[in-house]
């Protein structure tokens, strides 16, 4: 394997003349996120499938020339700090900025620039003023199938059983859909028309991206907005250094630990480091294990994307992010490693490990400064996939979901119950949504009384859902942290981990984790227990008015109370 040290960081500034105008800045700023929430809309509003207009599993993104996040839209944020790298590879494949014209769309999935599986298809599109290219908009998706060995997998060995590859592909010439192309990409899908709806939403996100973007750049001209740019750039960059200035000068580490790679049984660690010097962060992921037979890779551009949430989230002041806010912040990889494994390694479940970085970084933080970071939470989205043959129709159908998990407390308040902070803006399908498009039934959908860590402030919990199934239905389902309970932080204590359980007709059960292509028949019971979020400081301190409340509210048992509150009692 390799062993260089492969830096990446926020890219550099170009000159502009104009000094910058404050209220010029702002008004600029926020012309910039409503395009980018255009965008999203647009989406939304044409995508075919719950997973894109539902869930939300998506990212929608403006940039300029030099690949810098000019504004986005709130969707999936662990796609949203990849889409640089997609934007960028995307336009190298195709031949570089010099081969774009008005009008052309690129098609780009291959997971070591995307920073993804290669069902996460990005679509990016030029956008020219007055002729001259001035930036690009991008949305990247996931499609539901893309002909990989099945429709989601957890046990995959190379790139090359995930799925068809685009690498880097104008499936749009000066404004032309090239019809060959499209039924080529269609007959490599076991759901064409899904596939046909949402890469047509694709379409007309970046197209409504691109009109509105070089709308704001007609409005003020191109010298005051580019200016504008570089003082939002600089005062995202300041917030960020602000935070960072409180910590202590030093290099803190903390070790993850997954399950296994999808292949093997035995548990993975990996060590993340994070250095701070100043105002500057360092995340550093070299001293991780090499790449993993199974799909348990995180390709570089997702060690970035993970680093991105952690800081933004933090420091960023509640605020949209932008490139500026990234400007203080280096990220170490290591070519061959499982945060940075070279072709044909498998990256199928890339973002298992990207999630869990998040909160490793967060508990090396904590070592920083105690009362920066929560505990940890259910550390996994509880991927489901699902798809079959419908009874009534025979027709192909395909639906897939991410879970809510309980979020870690904080040296403050209570952890909530949402999905996990890589998916912060994306939601999974309402009961009615579910039942009205797939063939089952949703029996239970509950917060989990008992699931939390408890401590000063309590963990937020874990949801049970089970659902009976109506025809058979295959299932892929992707699970992490379910040998690993969820840590809590000073004093407080571990929650409940993550599970998923088949009961059949006979009344036999089977637990799994990760599970490909595992069918479950008709009338049997699909049950999921999402991962509780730790506990943060000592029980014995917890308000004895919380306890009463949440006894009252069912969030926990007299028997927990017991056990981890007797001094309320």
């Amino acid at each position: 394997m390799l062993r260089e040290t492969v830096i990446h960081a926020a890219a550099p500034t170009p000159a502009h003349g104009l000094e910058a105008d404050p209220i010029t800045t702002e008004v600029i700023r926020h012309a910039l996120n409503s395009a980018a929430d255009q965008m999203k809309r647009a989406l939304i509003r044409t995508a075919f499938s719950p997973v894109i207009y539902e869930v939300l599993d998506f990212a929608v993104a403006i940039y300029d020339t030099e690949y810098r996040l000019l504004a986005q839209a709130p969707s999936l944020p662990l796609f949203m700090g990849t889409l640089n790298s997609c934007v960028k590879e995307a336009v190298t494949n195709v031949g570089g900025s010099a081969s774009l014209d008005p009008g052309d769309v690129i098609m780009y999935n291959w997971p070591y620039g995307t920073g993804s599986h290669p069902q996460d298809v990005a679509t990016v599109m030029p956008v020219f003023h007055a002729g001259k290219l001035i930036g690009y908009t991008a949305a990247k998706g996931h499609w539901l199938d893309i002909a990989g060995k099945n429709p989601y997998c957890t046990d995959t060995i190379d790139v090359f059983q995930e799925g068809t590859i685009s690498p880097g592909i104008k499936f749009c010439r000066a404004g032309e859909i090239d019809k060959q192309l499209v039924r080529f990409i269609l007959a490599n899908s076991r759901v064409p028309d899904m596939i046909e709806g949402d890469m047509n939403a694709q379409i007309v996100a970046v197209r409504t991206g691109a009109s509105a973007f070089e709308a704001v750049v007609a409005r003020y001209g191109p010298e005051a907005f580019w200016a504008s740019v570089e003082h939002m750039f600089d005062h995202g960059e300041a917030m960020v250094r602000t935070f960072f200035e409180n910590i202590p000068d030093g290099r803190y580490s903390a070790v993850g630990v997954s399950d296994d790679d999808g292949i093997g049984k035995n548990k993975i660690e990996f060590e993340i480091i994070v250095e701070i010097k100043g105002s500057d962060i360092t995340i550093d992921f070299t001293n991780v294990p090499d790449q993993n037979k199974g799909p348990m890779n995180a390709p570089a551009p997702s060690a970035v994307s993970a680093s991105r949430i952690a800081v933004s989230m933090l420091a960023g002041c509640g605020e949209a992010p932008n490139e500026g806010h990234f400007r203080p912040m280096k990220v170490l990889t290591r070519p061959g490693s499982m945060f940075h494994p070279l072709p044909p390694a498998p990256t199928f479940l890339y973002g298992m490990p990207s999630l869990q970085s998040i909160e490793v970084i967060y508990q090396a933080l904590a070592g920083a400064l105690a009362g920066a970071v929560p505990a940890c939470s259910g550390g996994c989205i509880i991927g489901m996939t699902y798809w079959g043959t419908r009874e009534a129709t025979g027709q192909p159908w395909a639906d897939g979901s991410p879970h809510p998990v309980g979020q870690g407390a904080w040296d403050g308040g209570d952890g909530a119950t949402m999905l996990h902070i890589s998916e912060s803006a994306t939601r999974f399908s309402p009961a009615e949504v579910w039942e009205a498009k797939n063939p089952w039934i949703v029996e239970t959908m509950e917060l989990a009384p008992d699931s939390c860590g408890s401590g000063k402030y309590r963990g937020g919990l874990g949801v049970d859902f089970a659902f009976r199934m109506l025809e058979d239905v295959h299932i892929t389902c992707a699970i992490e942290r379910s040998k690993t309970a969820p840590w809590g932080l000073e004093g407080g204590e571990e929650a409940r981990a993550n599970a998923a359980m088949v009961t059949f007709a006979d009344g036999t059960s089977e637990g799994f984790a990760k599970r490909t292509d595992f069918t479950v028949p008709k009338g049997a019971l699909l049950t999921l227990h999402t991962g509780g979020g730790g506990g943060y400081g000592l029980a014995a301190e917890r308000d004895p008015a919380r306890v009463a409340r949440d006894l009252k509210d069912g969030y926990i048992t007299v028997d927990f109370a017991r056990r981890h509150f007797p001094h309320a009692l």
